[in-house]
């Protein structure tokens, strides 16, 4: 039912394990539970895991005493009484952070940024490698040495580490590690998690890299606790991850919550994704100087001096933010539509130009939302691709917790 307590995981060199292969933590549905409650709202004692999980306080006792063996939980100081008047101390439980570590890594199109993890999410240690080339081959070259550098630092984690999540934009099956299409890569059907899994000896997780940060925020940000919520993100890309019900919505064929691709304009500019007036046609990075230039008739021009000339006051180009970020706002409208998420976050590395967007969002957003869904709250949130890189861990902790 569960690994062996040993720290005999495999280094460079080894065999890789799939996720599959590597096993969820605990088979029984109630240890899963349990685990999944306390390391995402605990400490909570075993009174109070009855309660949420409906299941009876030897049952939780039970499930818990296998993980408190292997060292996943413990048993802190009681604090807490089960009952008014009588009855004695609890002892939350709580999980052993330094049990097993993770890695985690973003991969854009010119850099890898990674971090190692702790069980509950914490980043323990932070490195960056630069990609001059994004052949897979040149990349995976590039992510042994990063994630060899992470794990033989300062902090010596290789012991406890067995598992890497990786975080890749585009079109991403998480259930076989396959790429089947990343655009800023120029990937197409890369079996990453065995490429990765044999370069690094390591069990790996492959992700798309929004719903990785979703996953992150669900059990370890501002979604803990929320049956409902999306996470937008506005950069390179223009992106969207749910949960729903409490689940992370991964869609049928893997893809799901892509509002970069909802037509708002039947008149726009042709998309990447062969389709025509999208809001990533718009609202997107490389959208957005294609259009400051042509407004301007300047070929070489940045998003940085686009993002100054409109903030200096040039109309041309405030009208070039004007409209993405009403159509940034009417994608996020469609989600609020179809799904109703009780909040939505929006995040990414386009949020240091927000102030030109965020009117313009909040417009098309409230013009387009029906009914009560326009109440829905907007949150900024920004986050390096540190966190991004943290998503990446996080999508690798939950294949430990939940097969």
């Amino acid at each position: 039912m569960f690994p062996e307590t040993g720290t005999g995981f495999p280094g460079p060199g080894t065999m890789p394990f799939s996720e599959k292969s590597a096993g969820a933590l605990a088979a029984a549905p109630a240890a899963t539970a349990v685990f999944t409650a306390v390391l995402t709202e605990g400490p909570l004692s075993r009174v109070s895991l009855a309660r949420r999980l409906g299941l009876s306080s030897a049952a939780v006792t039970k499930a818990a005493r296998p993980l408190i063996d292997m060292g996943y939980l413990h048993e802190l100081a009681a604090t807490e009484r089960t009952g008014p008047g009588a009855g004695r101390p609890a002892s939350p439980l709580a999980v052993r952070a330094d049990r097993e570590f993770f890695v985690g890594v973003k991969i854009t199109a010119d850099e890898l940024i990674g971090v190692v993890c702790d069980l509950c999410a914490q980043v323990r240690a932070t490195a960056r490698r630069p990609l001059t080339d994004p052949d897979v081959e040149a990349v995976l070259t590039e992510l042994g040495q990063l994630v060899d550098g992470l794990l033989d630092g300062a902090g010596d984690f290789r012991a406890r580490t067995r598992r890497l999540g990786l975080a890749v934009s585009g079109d991403v099956d998480r259930d076989s590690g396959l790429v089947r299409y990343s655009p800023f890569l120029r990937w197409r059907n890369v079996p990453l998690r065995e490429l990765a899994g044999r370069r690094t000896g390591l069990g790996v997780t492959v992700e798309n890299d929004v719903k990785a940060l979703t996953a992150a925020e669900h059990w370890f940000g501002e979604g803990v606790g929320a049956e409902s919520f999306a996470l937008v993100t506005v950069g390179t890309g223009i992106g969207c991850g749910l949960v729903v019900n409490g689940r992370l919505v991964s869609g049928s064929h893997g893809v799901a919550g892509e509002i970069g691709h909802i037509g708002v304009d039947g008149t726009g500019p042709d998309c990447h994704c062969g389709g025509r007036g999208c809001v990533e046609s718009i609202a997107g990075t490389e959208a957005i100087v294609r259009q400051a230039r042509a407004a301007v008739d300047r070929a070489e021009l940045t998003i940085a001096d686009a993002v100054a000339l409109a903030r200096g006051g040039d109309e041309r180009l405030g009208a070039v933010f004007a409209r993405a970020g009403t159509a940034i706002g009417t994608g996020i409208a469609a989600v609020a539509n179809l799904v109703g998420p009780a909040r939505i976050v929006v995040s990414g590395e386009g949020l240091a130009a927000y102030d030109l967007f965020e009117a313009h969002i909040r417009a098309g957003f409230e013009r387009q939302a029906f009914g009560a869904a326009a109440d829905c709250p907007l949150s900024i949130r920004p986050l390096p691709f540190e966190e991004w890189a943290r998503g990446a861990a996080a999508v690798s902790i939950q294949s430990l917790v939940v097969s």
